[in-house]
C-alpha cells in the first residue's frame, strides 16, 4: 500500500497545496514552524479522522476560512482508493471513499494504515496508562473493525453510566436503572479485554526480537498486559464496587483503566528503568507496530516519522532507516545531513518553507 498524492485546502498555514509522493523514501525538511508536520497530520486525520495533536477540526482550518479540504489518493492490493475529509468550523466533518459519503469514523479506519512516530512517543514507557492504553487502542482500531466498535460503544456506555452515577445524587430512584447499563459495560468490555489479552501475546512475539537487534542482544523485553480486571472477575467485581462508584460519580473497574508493563531482564522499566532503556523500548514498539500490521492485514503500512531522528543516537538512527525499507515513509527533518551521512536512499525530496513546498 502507499499514497499516491495529498491535495489540502484552507488547511493550517497551506492556502493550497498539491503533493505528488513516491513510493519509497520521502523527505520533507526546512527550519522549525515551516508547516512540515501539518503534512504528517493532514495525512493521518484522512486516514483516522483525528489529528495525532488531539487537535479539534476548527482549529486545522485557516482563520479566516469556515472549512478545510484533504483529499488522499492511494493504491492498496492494486486498487486505487480515493479519500476526502472535509472539515467545517461550526459543522460536524464529512467524509467519502471513492466518492461515496461515510457516516461512521469505523468506515474509515483499515483502508489506510499508518504507523505515525513523533518525538513525544519517545516517552510513551514513562508517560501515564492512559498514553499506554491509546497506543494499544489505536493500533487495535486500525486492524480490527469488530475491536473499534465494541471500543466506540463501551466508552459511550461509561459516559452515559458516569452520567447516571452522578444523577443518582439527586435522584436516587435512578439506581434501579444501573443494572442495564452494566450488562452493556460487561458485553464489550470482556471482548475489549480479551483482544487486548490477544494483542499482547502477539506482540511480544515481534518485539523481542527487534529490541534484541537495537541492544545488541543485551536485553531482554517483555511486555505484560495489566488489566484492571478479568474477563472471569468482572461482572463480579463491578458489582462488589457498586457502592463506591456511587460515591466517587465514576466507573472505577474496567479496561479503561488497564496498563501495559514493560520490563527489561524482569524488571519493570516504568520505575526502574533509565532514560536510555524507556526510549529504546518505546522505539521498539513503534517499530513492531509495522510488523504486526504485515502480519495480519497482509500488507505494508505507511510510516510517518516526524523529527524522530534527531532524538536517537547514531545507531538507533540506522537501525530505524534500514527498518523501513520496502515501506512507504514521510519523513520531516530540519536538515539532510543524517541521510547524507548515511548513505540512506532517498526516492524524494520536498523543501518546507512557509507553506510553500519545493520539490528538491
Amino acid at each position: 500500500m502507499y499514497i499516491e498524492s495529498l491535495q489540502l485546502k484552507n488547511f493550517r498555514n497551506y492556502q493550497s497545496l498539491d503533493l505528488r509522493f513516491d513510493q519509497g523514501t520521502n523527505i520533507l525538511y526546512g527550519e522549525n514552524a515551516q508547516g512540515k508536520t501539518n503534512i504528517l497530520e493532514a495525512v493521518y486525520m484522512c486516514g483516522t479522522t483525528k489529528s495525532h495533536r488531539g487537535s479539534k477540526d476548527r482549529e486545522v482550518i485557516q482563520f479566516h476560512e469556515d472549512e478545510s479540504h484533504i483529499c488522499m489518493r492511494l493504491v492498496k492490493n492494486g486498487l486505487p482508493y480515493k479519500l476526502d475529509m472535509h472539515l467545517k468550523k461550526n459543522k460536524p466533518k464529512g467524509a467519502a471513499i471513492n466518492g461515496i459519503p461515510i457516516h461512521k469514523a469505523s468506515e474509515l479506519f483499515g483502508v489506510v494504515n499508518l504507523v505515525f512516530f513523533s518525538p513525544e512517543d519517545l516517552n510513551l514507557i514513562k508517560s501515564g496508562p492512559s498514553e499506554r492504553r491509546k497506543f494499544l487502542d489505536l493500533e487495535l482500531c486500525q486492524l480490527d473493525k469488530i475491536y473499534l466498535s465494541d471500543l466506540f460503544n463501551f466508552q459511550k456506555v461509561i459516559n452515559q453510566r458516569n452520567k447516571l452515577l452522578r444523577d443518582i445524587a439527586f435522584q436516587p430512584k435512578l439506581e434501579e436503572t444501573i443494572d442495564i447499563w452494566d450488562y452493556q459495560l460487561l458485553t464489550y468490555g470482556k471482548r475489549i479485554i480479551a483482544k487486548r489479552k490477544e494483542f499482547i501475546l502477539q506482540l511480544n512475539e515481534i518485539i523481542q526480537e527487534i529490541h534484541q537487534n537495537l541492544t545488541g542482544k543485551k536485553e531482554k523485553l517483555e511486555l505484560k498486559y495489566e488489566a484492571n480486571v478479568s474477563e472471569e472477575f468482572y461482572e463480579e467485581t463491578l458489582a462488589a464496587n457498586r457502592d463506591r462508584d456511587l460515591k466517587l460519580h465514576t466507573t472505577c473497574t474496567g479496561p479503561h483503566r488497564d496498563d501495559l508493563c514493560v520490563k527489561i531482564d524482569g524488571f519493570d522499566i516504568r520505575k526502574y528503568g533509565s532514560q536510555g532503556q524507556q526510549r529504546t523500548a518505546a522505539l521498539s514498539l513503534k517499530l513492531s507496530e509495522i510488523y504486526m500490521v504485515k502480519n495480519t492485514v497482509r500488507d505494508t503500512p505507511v510510516l510517518l516519522l516526524d523529527d524522530v531522528l534527531s532524538e536517537l543516537d547514531h545507531n538507533r538512527q540506522n537501525y530505524l532507516l534500514n527498518s523501513i525499507h520496502q515501506i512507504q515513509t514521510l519523513i520531516t527533518c530540519t536538515g539532510l545531513d543524517d541521510f547524507v551521512n548515511s548513505r540512506f536512499r532517498i526516492d524524494k525530496i520536498f523543501q518546507v518553507t512557509a507553506g510553500s513546498i519545493r520539490q528538491g
